[in-house]
């Protein structure tokens, strides 16, 4: 619950920011008569990745009629999520300076054409996030299938996003976007890791891989599958007490390359020249905290 809940706090969030902005920024420019538009592009997105979710349970649980072929189905989602989570953690670690100058310039441009371009841009800007959300959220709760707890933890950190939405908009509340995005997308980075792990096991299911019964290591009798912090580790990373040997070598291949590339530091930009002004923005209107401007020195 607490991985599927991680993942609907982040992309949540991020959907929420980029909404925020939209607003805000017509808003600001005297545009409030835009602002239907948006909510129905917002709206379309939402309901068109909420179908998108259902497609794919729909696609595992009742249109594939072999075991084989939803482990196979199931695998290939699962390699895809994390593919997805990779692409868009690294993506915003990139572009979170400038997400907010890059809306403003496609919403004037919208503006400048119609109500139908407002709509689009504003579903554009939020159909990745829940295409992402719905497909990572199928692969993170395989493990549970039956239980609607996933599903709350997703709708709740969903819910706690737009209320941090609501409030960084308001202005009453201010967080470090930066920290935030490093330690829930460090976070995501080992939820992958352990979709990856699930993903190899069904191929290994599905008889694409061998290997299902040559066993890493088998820690049962110290990692009881029953305790609470048993669980805990196989619901939040996919750790388990007897993992296959392909299975280990996958989680240990991506996790510890990825972490080290996204935890390290980012390089440093030059410093402007005396004759130049600079400001970056983490997050205009969205209460994030923006970067001092460089003054330049008098002779």
């Amino acid at each position: 619950m607490f991985a599927t809940y991680l993942i609907g706090l982040r992309e949540g969030l991020e959907a929420t920011l980029v909404v925020s902005i939209l607003v805000a920024f017509l808003v600001k420019s005297q545009r409030r008569d835009r602002l239907p538009q948006v909510w129905a592009g917002v709206g379309l997105a939402v309901a068109l990745s909420v179908l998108f979710g259902w497609l794919i349970e729909y696609t595992s649980t009742s249109l594939l009629a072999r075991s084989e072929d939803r482990e196979l189905f199931e695998a290939i989602t699962s390699v895809a999520a994390v593919v997805f989570v990779t692409w868009m953690i690294f993506w915003m670690r990139r572009a979170a300076r400038t997400i907010a100058g890059e809306l403003r310039g496609k919403l004037t441009e919208a503006l400048a054409v119609g109500s139908l371009a407002v709509a689009g841009m504003a579903f554009l800007a939020v159909i990745r996030e829940g295409l992402e959300t719905a497909l990572i959220f199928y692969s993170a709760a395989q493990g549970a299938a039956g239980d609607s707890g996933p599903l709350l933890a997703l709708i709740g950190g969903i819910v706690t996003a737009v209320v941090l939405g609501v409030l960084l908009y308001a202005s009453a509340l201010r967080i470090n976007l930066s920290k935030f995005f490093t330690w829930t997308g460090a976070l995501l980075i080992l939820v992958a890791a352990g979709i990856l792990k699930y993903g190899v096991h069904d191929f290994q299911e599905a008889g694409v891989l061998p290997g299902l019964n040559d066993l890493a290591f088998d820690i049962t009798g110290t990692l009881d599958p029953s305790t609470w912090y048993a669980a805990l580790l196989a619901g939040m990373f996919n750790v388990t007490p007897a993992p296959t040997v392909l299975e280990t070598i996958a989680w240990v291949a991506y996790a510890v390359p990825v972490l080290l590339l996204f935890l390290r530091p980012a390089r440093r930009k030059p410093a402007p020249t005396a004759t130049t002004t600079t400001v970056t923005e983490r997050g205009a209107d969205t209460g994030a905290e923006a970067e001092p401007a460089s003054t330049p020195q008098r002779a």
